[in-house]
């Protein structure tokens, strides 16, 4: 019995041993880890920078000043020669430029600036009043060009950066968020599905560049929000989406103008006393001798589908019609003292 229970403390000291060997050199191996872990969080916290994002996208915003006459007063007849400032974004390496159409409307002479301090003239690819964008081009060789995603979707809440010419500074970038990625905020009617956001936009700085958090291209800078009286609105700024803003600048490049479709309708949300299974569109107006008329529609119809597509908003209702090439037959499903009817609608060319 003696022998047992010796055998068995023999037993259980050896087996403490290799345990607490096995542990020492668990222990020595994770050493340099957790010296490296803890030197971390040691270390304080980096501040939050876009200092990468501005790096990456700035050098591709340049300066604009165009030079434009306007009539003399009654007492001079003389046309006075006004600069106007603006900015522009570098999208390819052959020069072309977008800018807002603003900056650049009925001008005698263009100048762009780049930011490595090389100067030169420009000429106007084109120009689309719809959205406020022109197309420029410039001659010269290894330019800048912005960051680019084509499969890039804004979101409301993305940290944005506007990055251009404001007053004549200098560059300067302004920071904020996206508030609304378009279809409510009294454009509905527009073809322009406009990003809002509270980055700062001042004279001089339309046309230049919004970004993300990585400097990719998020849309071309439009304008700050005016009331009724005219009068700026603080922390209501517009940009014309990326995707839009290229999908306009490549028209204009290759067909010198934007070909939309045209129905000929004025919309609003549903109103509040109508109550209907599905989303649509609520007709509030048919324009005279359009395509809409043409095709029996009236107002307070309710648009439920266009072409077999169903429709979830006025925005998005308008962009069909408007990428639709005109002579193309849609067929149109609506509502009418509730009864769903259909027809067809012929659609033309919209012009500006």
């Amino acid at each position: 019995m003696g022998q047992r229970q010796s055998s068995h403390w023999i037993s259980y000291i050896v087996r403490s041993v290799v345990l607490g060997l096995v542990v020492a050199a668990v222990v020595i191996w994770l050493q340099p880890m957790l010296s490296a872990w803890q030197s971390s969080r040691a270390t304080p916290e980096q501040p939050v920078s876009y200092a990468k994002a501005v790096n990456r996208a700035a050098p591709a915003v340049v300066n604009i000043y165009s030079l434009s006459e306007v009539r003399g007063s009654y007492y001079s007849q003389r046309p006075n020669t006004v600069l106007r400032l603006g900015s522009g974004v570098i999208m390819d390496n052959v020069g072309h430029i977008l800018t807002a159409a603003h900056v650049v409307a009925n001008v005698s002479s263009i100048q762009v600036a780049l930011q490595d301090g090389r100067q030169t003239s420009a000429q106007i690819i084109g120009v689309d009043p719809i959205t406020d964008l022109a197309v420029l081009r410039i001659e010269l060789d290894n330019l800048p060009i912005i960051p680019q995603d084509r499969k890039l979707r804004s979101r409301v809440g993305d940290v944005v950066l506007a990055i251009g010419n404001p007053l004549n500074l200098g560059q300067t970038i302004t920071q904020g968020i996206i508030s609304a990625t378009g279809g409510r905020m009294g454009v509905i009617n527009s073809h322009a599905d406009l990003l809002q956001m509270d980055a700062v936009i001042n004279e001089g700085a339309s046309g230049g560049a919004l970004v993300n958090s990585e400097g990719y291209l998020v849309g071309i800078n439009n304008a700050q929000f005016r009331g009724p009286a005219g009068q700026g609105v603080e922390g209501i700024y517009f940009a014309v989406p990326y995707s839009l803003a290229r999908d306009v600048m490549t028209q204009l490049i290759q067909e010198g103008e934007v070909v939309r479709g045209y129905f000929g309708i004025n919309t609003s949300e549903t109103p509040a006393n109508l109550s209907f299974a599905q989303p649509g569109i609520f007709i509030t107006g048919v324009d005279s001798n359009s395509p809409a008329e043409r095709a029996g529609l009236r107002t307070e119809d309710y648009i439920i589908a266009i072409g077999g597509q169903p429709i979830s908003s006025a925005a998005e209702g308008l962009a069909l019609i408007s990428n639709t090439r005109p002579g193309t037959e849609l067929e149109v499903r609506f509502i009418r003292d509730d009864r769903e009817q259909r027809t067809t609608a012929i659609i033309t060319k919209l012009t500006n």
